[in-house]
């Protein structure tokens, strides 16, 4: 029985119209399939936010509960803006050519660098650098989404310094001419905006990913935005924003927690029907 066919019965009342909710629904689905997926959220809040709201941003919420439907077994998720990341050094042009990604840049260290890929200047400049544990993660994971806000009409700072860093993967394949590590690797980017360019975030982003030689996944690439009118800027508008995003994307989702036990009973009964079929010719 399809998912949303379910969530129909289990709520009848569910805004099974939603558009962001449909894709999200399309997006678990497809990640079901995978073997081991990597979620890497990019938006931010303050520290101040952080301890005395207990706020966390809307892109993070979201993954976390997915990451929970799938089983923190199957899906590692890495908050981004929480790791030490130094900024992209630019060493793909500068007055003696390119030089990102070279086997000189090898990160030498069988914990941070198991696989011997990681090819960073960054990395080797800064011993305390952190973008081995994503790097790490995603060398053995067959499916990666990233996460973030659409801030002034473009994905946040975070995702663009953490694309920036990984420029050595795409450079690897393009300038280099050696072999692609991303191509077997589903990949997607869903966006938590208010007012403006979402969707053309989110396009720009396909382009950029699949420039870097990742399998860009269309099912894995929307946007959640509020609302189409970019001209609101009330502040009433942005409390509703965040109550709307709950009540909609978070909460609704949540109830396919319990329809996920229920899927497995149907297919065990399903399957023991199958082996002992009931007996209707006792007599």
């Amino acid at each position: 029985m399809k998912l949303l066919k379910l969530l129909e019965e289990f709520d009848p009342n569910i805004k099974k119209d939603d558009v962001s909710y449909k894709k999200l629904v399309k997006s678990v689905k497809f990640l079901e399939g995978k073997k081991k997926v990597l979620f890497l959220t990019t938006s931010n809040r303050g520290e101040w936010a952080v301890k005395e709201l207990k706020e966390e941003p809307k892109s993070t919420r979201l993954a976390k509960v997915v990451q929970e439907y799938l089983g923190k077994d199957k899906c590692v998720l890495i908050e981004v803006p929480k790791l030490k990341i130094y900024p992209c050094e630019g060493n793909v042009s500068h007055k003696d050519g390119n030089s990102c990604g070279v086997s000189k840049a090898k990160l030498e260290s069988k914990e941070k660098n198991p696989t011997g890929n990681h090819r960073c200047w960054a990395s080797f400049n800064n011993n305390d650098d952190e973008l081995w544990k994503i790097s790490k993660e995603l060398f053995e994971s067959d499916a990666v989404i990233f996460w973030g806000s659409v801030r002034w009409g473009q994905m946040n700072s975070e995702y663009q310094k953490l694309i920036e860093r990984l420029t050595w993967l795409e450079n690897r394949h393009t300038s280099l001419r050696e072999t692609n590590l991303l191509e077997n690797i589903d990949c997607g980017v869903i966006s938590v905006g208010h007012n403006w360019n979402g969707k053309e975030a989110i396009e720009l982003e396909k382009k950029v990913l699949t420039f870097f030689g990742f399998n860009v996944v269309d099912n894995l690439c929307w946007s959640y935005q509020w609302t189409n009118d970019y001209k609101d800027e009330s502040l009433k508008g942005y409390r509703n924003d965040s109550k709307d995003f709950k009540k909609i994307i978070v909460d609704l989702f949540k109830k396919i927690f319990p329809l996920k036990c229920t899927l497995y009973k149907i297919s065990v009964r399903n399957s023991i029907l199958k082996m002992n079929p009931p007996c209707t010719n006792l007599l």
